[in-house]
């Protein structure tokens, strides 16, 4: 025997965290190494955690904000401060009072009655319905800022139907509902072909989708006999017939409990179609998608379409659900408020609701807020701006809180400019 083949043969130091654990019938064999984790996996179950108490720290934080904001405009504590170095007691005093009379207003206004819930959900309806097409899009990796044209096509078609047609009440409103929901698809579908046949960017294209259906589209229409309010002379369409109109139950409407419909609907084929995992390959990696023989335009095209039937099933909910007329300011701001609605909601169907119903309740509970307390009505917007502004940073409300980072959560998967 070799003096080569007698030596023995060194074994592998076991690393830091790792087990050795002798093979079976292995004898004189080395030793086989197993990997011992260090800590436990995080559960399945528990993967939105990280990003619940970071949304809900990040809300916080606003209002923390909001009632600093709160406590400098009101007349009392800002004259306190002249002296407070010497009684300080004083400008707390009418600073705790500002705030609370303020709050107190705010949640009473919005969600402390039946009428007031009623109102807020009323609100938050074409929030939560334009808020799910940007999140459908966002899935696909696609920033569809393009909800307010969007919404303003499907109001022309849904209002033009509401108050041109003559059909038996509820048939009436099925054909109006659907006519706003495809005219929002239309326009949502031009951008969606154009990314998919061209490239262009969706940003660039939505942008300019939602400047010709305002600044043209519904201001020339609304020139036009055909929209015009008889014997009116200001741009303004007739409003929509009774048996167009969505059922009152109630101070709310049936467009209500359409927009909780639509949220499952979406959450339904985002989550379990087979175009719903196409959706999501996409936006992770088109690339990857392509090679495993999915259509990347198809997607595109229909996440598109997808995004701009929603706006046009929220443009219904003023419509057809309170009446409003066709006029320059038809869509208010819904189709960037459903932005930072999405975004809020981390572009989940169940967040992009629950973020609904919240800029719905600070919508409402502004108002109420000017009327009792005296707080300018433009803090609730002054608050959701702070809300979207700390959920956009997580890293800085978890610096802030010294929270530690456990994972990573869902993320929106839109590629902004670098696409």
């Amino acid at each position: 025997m070799s003096e080569e083949s007698s030596t023995p043969e060194k074994q592998p130091t076991p690393a830091a965290g790792q087990v050795t654990e002798p093979a079976p019938g292995s004898g004189d064999k080395p030793p086989v190494t197993t990997s011992e984790p260090d800590q436990q996996p995080a559960r399945p179950g528990a993967a939105w955690l990280p990003d619940v108490v970071t949304t809900l720290l990040a809300i916080g934080l606003a209002l923390v904000v909001g009632a600093v904001l709160v406590a400098l405009s009101d007349e009392d504590a800002v004259a306190s401060l002249s002296y407070v170095f010497s009684y300080p007691a004083d400008f707390f005093s009418y600073a705790g009072e500002a705030i609370w009379e303020s709050y107190s207003s705010l949640v009473s206004g919005s969600v402390g009655s039946i009428d007031a819930i009623g109102v807020t959900l009323v609100r938050a309806a074409p929030l939560i319905c334009a808020g799910l097409g940007v999140t459908l899009a966002f899935r696909a990796g696609l920033f569809n800022i393009g909800a307010q044209g969007q919404l303003v096509v499907g109001a022309l078609f849904a209002g033009y139907v509401g108050f041109t047609w003559n059909l038996p009440p509820g048939l009436h409103l099925v054909a109006a509902v659907l006519a706003g929901m495809i005219g929002g698809a239309i326009w949502g579908g031009i951008a969606g072909f154009l990314k998919a046949r061209t490239g262009a960017h969706e940003v660039i294209t939505t942008i300019m989708l939602n400047y010709l259906a305002t600044s043209f589209l519904l201001n020339y229409l609304l020139s036009k006999e055909a929209f015009q309010r008889p014997g009116s002379d200001n741009a303004q369409s007739p409003a929509p017939a009774d048996s167009a109109m969505y059922l009152q139950l109630g101070n709310i409407h049936l467009g209500v409990f359409v927009a909780v419909a639509a949220a499952i609907v979406v959450w339904w084929l985002i989550e379990r179609s087979t175009f719903g995992f196409e959706l999501r390959a996409v936006g992770a990696n088109p690339d990857a998608a392509r090679t495993a023989g999915m259509s990347v335009e198809r997607v595109y095209t229909l996440a598109m379409v997808g995004a701009g039937t929603l706006a046009g099933l929220a443009a219904t909910m003023n419509i057809l659900g309170k009446g409003d007329s066709l006029s320059s300011g038809v869509a208010g701001t819904i189709g960037f408020d459903a932005i930072t609605v999405a975004l809020l909601g981390r572009a989940s169907p169940l967040g992009t609701v629950l973020a609904g119903l919240l800029f719905g309740a600070l919508s409402v509970g502004g108002t109420a807020m000017q009327a009792s307390a005296g707080t300018p009505k433009e803090l609730g917007d002054v608050l959701q701006a702070l809300i979207v502004l700390f959920v956009a940073a997580p890293a800085l409300v978890r610096g802030i809180v010294r929270m530690k980072t456990a994972g990573s959560g869902n993320t929106v998967m839109a590629k902004g400019w670098g696409s």
